[in-house]
């Protein structure tokens, strides 16, 4: 196992221990594409085996279309539990500037009201730019503003800084 092989595995141990001693029962796991569902599988997997998997798509959500373009993998949610009055857990690879939860808390909205959203996060790497932060975070990163942190993946799931 390679040394970013190991950071993952360490992070979501992390992640495992936080939630578990937080949330009493299973909330509605969903994922923000594409890092964020391979994390939130792995999660589900080890901490609610039987709960489906949300997946959420934020394209039309996100401010950023003139900076970055629009993606190309632009498609629908895959909301699989109402949310109405329940508690979502909200996974995300990597939190930087907060704009990628808000437009993912947008489209959220869509679907209903939740009683509550819990963000977790593979790696914090700071440089906010909105006022947002994870519940839940398995590794904090000192990133340069001009490089990027991804998790690639889905097997094995590899922290790739670029």
């Amino acid at each position: 196992m390679s040394a970013a092989d190991r950071q993952v595995t360490e992070g979501i141990d992390r992640l495992c221990q936080a939630i578990s001693g937080d949330l009493s029962g299973p909330p509605v796991v969903v994922g923000i594409h594409t890092g964020g569902v391979w994390l939130a599988q792995a999660l589900r997997d080890r901490l609610w085996p039987q709960a489906p998997l949300s997946r959420l798509n934020i394209s039309f959500h996100r401010d950023d279309f003139a900076r970055i373009g629009l993606h190309p993998q632009v498609g629908a949610s895959d909301m699989q539990e109402d949310v109405e009055g329940r508690t979502l857990l909200l996974v995300d690879d990597v939190l930087h500037t907060g704009r990628t939860v808000r437009a993912a808390m947008n489209e959220l909205f869509d679907f209903g009201r939740p009683a509550a959203i819990r963000l977790a996060v593979l790696v914090d790497r700071g440089g906010r730019e909105l006022p947002i932060a994870a519940d839940y975070t398995g590794l904090q990163r000192d990133v340069a503003p001009d490089q990027q942190i991804k998790l690639e993946g889905p097997e094995p799931l590899t922290l790739v800084l670029r």
